[in-house]
């Protein structure tokens, strides 16, 4: 029963790896081509690619969580001290890049704070 368990948690797990990587893709494509266009007339704005950079951002943290989750989801099986040792490392790595970049796109969503007109 246990075997089966394994197999079954090794393909979710094979799974949301693989959606985190698809996610992680559609958001880099989706950036390049809201770029390409102003990229090719030489006219990108600071807002134009703070805008795409937002849209990978934002995919770049789903994709995460859900690397995150097949992390968990490969060790929930009988798992030794050393996979509980390396899930725990992964987890605090992925947490703090998550934490990180979910500020950056908090402020970079702000609008932009107007300057003083002297």
């Amino acid at each position: 029963m246990e075997e089966l368990f394994r197999v079954i948690s090794e393909a979710i797990a094979l799974v949301l790896e693989s959606l985190s990587v698809l996610m992680i893709a559609l958001g880099a494509i989706q950036a390049v081509a809201r770029t390409t266009p102003s990229l090719l007339k030489r006219a990108a704005t600071q807002e134009t690619l703070r805008n795409a950079w937002l849209i990978l951002a934002r995919w770049l943290l789903l994709g995460l969580e859900f690397m995150l989750a097949a992390d968990i989801v490969k060790t929930a099986i009988s798992p030794s001290w050393d996979d509980i040792g390396q899930l725990a490392a992964v987890a605090l790595i992925r947490t703090f890049l998550n934490y990180f970049l979910e500020r950056d796109i908090e402020r970079a969503a702000r609008p932009a704070v107007g300057k003083d007109e002297s």
